[in-house]
């Protein structure tokens, strides 16, 4: 059930809550473009085991009001307000791609909140040294961050023009768009189920305008606002091989910089392949709670 609520700021945040009636809450943090919708058959398992799936649409998308200048770190204080909100002092999350660096700063900066974390090929850090940022990035998304980073006045206004392509897209047409980022092993998986559930997706999250898809591009090429040496947490991490949205080199630098994380870098997972090992990743986190 769709729920939302105002924030000290005056904000709207919208969030839904799915799974079992009662039992653990796990907090599902989605990339981008990003919205709270969750996989169908995540749903199902979560109720078959038992557990709740929260999860949110992040400022300026869905039902969210846009928070202009955010950072990742920013995500921490609307999450603790939708948890105060509901009554939950303690529960687990994971998040995929732009979701994995929000839920590394809940890691960092909720560890009262959160038990444990995982994330599915998170998006590293931008311009640290020593991380090679586009190696092996498709050329769709390097162009993307290069521009966000060097102009993101222009960044923004390439977002506004793409955004009806997208709310108009549909899964032939957008893995046409994708064709830079898209590996053999993702176009494969965006079929059936997977493929409705990214079209409902993308025009749930984008229907209000590109604004969280703009200012999300913009928290991934500035600071985080915590450092990954903050995380006392565990921490599970997943990267495929096969990954050109995020590629492999930032699940690699990921994994040795968390401290204590248990990371799975696979080599026949793509991107959206991630998601089939989410049943394993929810076995893993509640045995935090």
């Amino acid at each position: 059930m769709d729920t939302t609520i105002t924030t000290s700021d005056g904000r709207q945040l919208t969030y839904t809550l799915q799974g079992a009636e009662t039992g653990p809450v796990v907090l599902v943090q989605n990339g981008t473009p990003n919205s709270r919708l969750v996989l169908p058959s995540h749903v199902r398992e979560a109720k078959e085991r038992g557990i709740r799936l929260l999860s949110y649409d992040r400022p300026g998308y869905g039902g969210s009001s846009r928070k202009e200048g955010r950072n990742v770190a920013d995500a921490v204080d609307d999450i603790r307000t939708i948890a105060e909100y509901l009554g939950i002092d303690r529960m687990v999350t994971w998040g995929i791609s732009g979701g994995g660096p929000h839920a590394l700063a809940c890691a960092a900066l909720a560890p009262d909140l959160f038990a444990a974390v995982a994330t599915l090929a998170s998006v590293g850090p931008y311009g640290v040294e020593g991380f090679d940022f586009f190696e092996d990035m498709g050329t769709q998304n390097i162009e993307s961050f290069q521009l966000t980073a060097s102009d993101p006045a222009a960044s923004a206004q390439k977002a506004a023009e793409e955004w009806p392509l997208l709310l108009a897209a549909t899964p032939e047409s957008l893995k046409e768009q994708w064709a830079t980022i898209l590996s053999p092993t993702d176009a494969a998986a965006v079929t059936g189920e997977v493929a409705d559930y990214f079209m409902e997706m993308l025009r749930s999250g984008m229907a209000p305008g590109p604004e969280g898809y703009i200012d999300d591009g913009v928290a991934f090429t500035k600071p985080w606002g915590f450092e990954l040496s903050e995380i006392t947490v565990p921490v599970q991490l997943w990267q495929g091989r096969q990954d050109r949205f995020v590629p492999y080199g930032h699940g690699k630098w990921l994994s040795e910089q968390i401290p204590g994380v248990e990371a799975h870098l696979t080599e026949d997972d793509g991107h959206l392949t991630l998601l089939q090992h989410v049943d394993q990743i929810h076995e893993w986190l509640l045995k935090a709670l």
